[in-house]
């Protein structure tokens, strides 16, 4: 141990006593003139990738920068980017005889092309997980599955699996939670779900509503002239009904006080 000590304070003494002769030698280097002038290709930013995950896409802008720090020839450069390539679960809910479809693609992998990759199916029948070992191979070569019509054997979740052809690397992997529910079990149509209470309740609320519009909706049906016409006749009507009521008050307040005024002899 001491000698290991001795070792690495000689060596640091040494490296101490050669750093200001190894610094001055440094400054005597001269840069060529060609090198001072030289600028470099370098992407100065970049914008986020178009999806959080899966394959899409990011644009570069890409400058010719000098030794000064200035830019020339910018240009703006597309490029492929992945930011996490699995996409986790999705649910879905089909009725026993519906056609549906499972699609693996989004906008940014057709714009690259379809024949560019390499699509693995896999399922786990009859339930909703993402525990990997409980899927086995579905075969299909397309991105989609499409079930015409749907049957109660569909159900399941299915795994989808998206690699670049020329390296084979994953870019995406997505699950597809399917139930399919056969008409007997459970109605989807919600209006014919509701008992007789909630229907009544539903249409004396439709009733209140219908009236409110036909009320408040008539009015977009008049021109701006015409409303105009309809809200000044309204005002005048309203204010001859009031002064025929202010008026007729007034002439029986006035026939009680004379019949109230004493009588002078």
């Amino acid at each position: 141990m001491k000698t290991l000590e001795n070792s690495f304070i000689c060596g640091t003494l040494a490296f101490g006593f050669h750093l200001p002769l190894l610094m001055a030698s440094l400054s005597k280097v001269k840069i060529p003139e060609q090198l001072k002038s030289a600028a470099g290709t370098v992407v100065v930013s970049t914008t986020p990738c178009s999806v959080t995950c899966g394959l899409g896409v990011k644009v570069d802008e890409i400058c010719e920068v000098n030794s000064k720090g200035k830019r020339t020839f910018c240009k703006l450069h597309r490029s492929d980017c992945v930011a996490n390539w699995i996409c986790g679960l999705r649910h879905f809910t089909v009725p026993v005889g519906k056609p549906f479809e499972l699609n693996c693609l989004t906008y940014e992998m057709i714009g690259v092309g379809t024949q560019a990759f390499r699509y693995s199916w896999r399922l786990a029948s009859g339930i909703i997980t993402t525990d990997d070992v409980l899927f086995k191979l579905f075969k299909t070569p397309s991105y989609v599955i499409k079930l015409s019509p749907a049957k109660e054997s569909d159900a399941g979740t299915y795994r989808c699996d998206v690699q670049l052809k020329k390296t084979f690397k994953i870019v995406k992997r997505l699950y597809f939670g399917l139930k399919v529910i056969p008409h007997d079990v459970v109605e989807l149509n919600f209006q014919k779900s509701l008992t007789p209470e909630q229907k009544l309740a539903a249409h004396e609320k439709a009733g209140i509503r219908w009236n409110i519009t036909s009320i408040v909706g008539g009015w977009p049906r008049y021109s701006g002239q015409r409303r105009a016409w309809f809200v000044f006749l309204i005002g005048i009507g309203s204010g001859v009904t009031g002064g025929l009521l202010v008026g007729t008050g007034l002439y029986f307040l006035l026939q009680v006080c004379k019949k109230n005024r004493p009588v002078e002899e």
